[in-house]
């Protein structure tokens, strides 16, 4: 099951948006309103994280560069 981001759809330009996690399996069809309370809804398209590589050797997988020196953990484009 994932978990996708829905926002419901104004009846009114300007009115208030309001967003839901609802978890659904893979092979559903996005849903069109609130499964509780009817409010129509549409899925929110949001980034994700992705690793690209120009390895040409397909039986390794790489891995990113991790910079710990500010004690974030790495990646957290902080540039520390």
């Amino acid at each position: 099951m994932i978990t996708y981001v829905y926002e419901t759809i104004p009846s009114q330009e300007g009115g208030e948006v309001k967003r839901y996690e609802i978890e659904q399996s893979i092979h559903d069809a996005p849903l069109t309103h609130h499964p509780q309370t009817g409010e129509p809804i549409q899925r929110v398209i949001t980034g994700g994280m992705g690793i690209f590589s120009s390895n040409k050797d397909q039986g390794k997988a790489s891995q990113p560069k991790v910079s710990s020196s500010c004690g974030c953990g790495g990646g957290c484009g902080c540039s520390h």
